[in-house]
């Protein structure tokens, strides 16, 4: 019987993350004073940790045409814009 330590670990930390979070929103709950976001500044990176599938979405990398594409056509609005503005 092969037993996977690390996967153990994982959801005994996860548990016990989560037990932290409840106690703290009930400390919250008590003292909602202490609940400004500059008191708690790690939170979202805990709950990110406890569900790693829950991720920021990662653009992917503009190729070089594109970027100029972009360029010219942002060159064409203000140059369009500035002569609005002469008007």
């Amino acid at each position: 019987m092969t037993v996977d330590l690390k996967a153990l670990a994982r959801l005994g930390a996860q548990a016990r993350i989560a037990e932290l979070i409840a106690e703290i929103d009930a400390i919250l709950g008590a003292f909602p004073e202490l609940g400004k976001a500059a008191a708690r500044p790690g939170r979202r990176n805990v709950q990110a940790e406890i569900n790693p599938v829950v991720s920021r979405r990662k653009r992917p990398r503009m190729s070089a045409a594109a970027r100029k594409a972009v360029s010219q056509r942002m060159k064409r609005y203000w140059a369009e814009r500035r002569a609005e503005k002469d008007r």
